[in-house]
């Protein structure tokens, strides 16, 4: 670490003590931090963290932070310089899908690596699952926890780096719709969403509600009828992508603490499902297999897998996002025509 730039400092910022350990220093600009108070660049990488602080919300409920904004400064220097060097931004690009797009084309244009999204694509899986590139996939589904936005974004990115491994690779999206409360449950019920991969999913738990926590029996949450009192506000995101495919995320706080995906296959009988295991602190080992996939491009200049990944994943939050403060209606998305190709590897931790 050679330079920072912190945007806000609230009381018992450590921003200053921080340089002073490892060496840098902390610059009033993004610009004079690129260029570590010269004139020209001066760093071999960027990374943004576009976390925490004190900024405003949309009516979405997303907390507008300046990524998009980090960004471009970055990419001003890069022009104004004639140079470029990879760059890191931590969780999606932006609340906006026209900036998230911007920022991948820039990306494009100046010819510099991007890694950005979740952690939760490299962390460990229980089991140890990686669906054969050029699988065909008919139906997915991913449970997650947690508040909208960020939760629901790490459990949508999760799902990607899943289902991007289907033959034709990703394909763009052409629908969204979110609905919540009760309607959920009917969907299952409808046959919406599969009943069998939502209990796939739950099964790969290890933090499972009710019953366990109050003396630690065993239990099957869909099964055993429990879900619907346990989830006092379910959510569903809906997404349906231009080859057909349909996959569903469930939102189920109160249910489970655990990430967890299931898929059926074509040609297997039973589905494929694992957790995406989050270790418990203060270890966190799971930023750590992300901070190894950063270094990996650093180091040779290439991202581990494409920005497009994260980019899609933005709009589809954004467009459910935004079919929920539209009285949850089901809304065609042109203009997530984001195609891409899955790298041969997942790049997940693995034990």
């Amino acid at each position: 670490m050679v330079s920072i730039y912190v945007d806000q400092k609230p009381e018992g910022d450590q921003s200053e003590d921080r340089a002073r350990e490892f060496g840098g220093a902390v610059y009033p600009t993004i610009a004079e931090a690129l260029r570590c108070g010269g004139d020209e660049l001066a760093c071999d990488a960027v990374l943004i963290i576009g976390e925490h602080g004190d900024y405003p919300k949309n009516d979405k409920g997303q907390v507008l932070y300046p990524r998009y904004e980090f960004f471009k400064e970055c990419v001003k220097v890069f022009e104004e310089d004639g140079r470029v060097v990879p760059v890191y931004n931590d969780k999606h690009l932006s609340y906006s899908f026209d900036k998230a797009r911007e920022m991948v084309d820039d990306g494009h244009r100046l010819g510099f690596p991007i890694l950005a999204g979740s952690s939760l694509p490299v962390t460990y899986r229980l089991p140890d699952v990686e669906l054969p590139l050029g699988c065909e996939i008919e139906e997915a589904l991913m449970v997650g926890c947690g508040g909208s936005d960020p939760m629901d974004y790490h459990a949508l990115e999760a799902m990607q780096c899943m289902i991007e491994r289907r033959a034709g690779g990703e394909t763009g999206v052409k629908s969204v719709q979110l609905i919540e409360g009760d309607e959920v449950w009917k969907a299952g019920e409808d046959g919406r969403y599969s009943l069998e991969l939502l209990e796939s999913a739950l099964s790969r738990s290890d933090t499972p509600c009710g019953k366990t926590d109050e003396d630690g029996r065993t239990q099957d949450l869909l099964g055993n009828g429990e879900l619907p009192g346990l989830v006092k506000e379910p959510a569903a995101y809906f997404i349906e992508h231009n080859d057909g495919l349909k996959t569903t995320l469930l939102m189920l706080n109160g249910a489970i603490r655990d990430y967890t995906f299931a898929c059926k296959l074509k040609g297997e009988e039973n589905p494929v499902s694992t957790q995406f295991f989050l270790t418990p602190t203060p270890n966190v080992t799971y930023s750590a297999c992300f901070v190894a996939k950063i270094w990996e491009m650093i180091e040779t200049g290439v991202a581990p897998y494409p920005a497009e990944r994260t980019l899609i994943v933005s709009g589809a939050l954004e467009s459910c996002l935004t079919s929920r403060v539209e009285g949850h209606q089901l809304l065609a998305t042109p203009h997530l025509n984001v195609a891409y190709q899955a790298p041969a590897e997942s790049h997940h931790g693995r034990f």
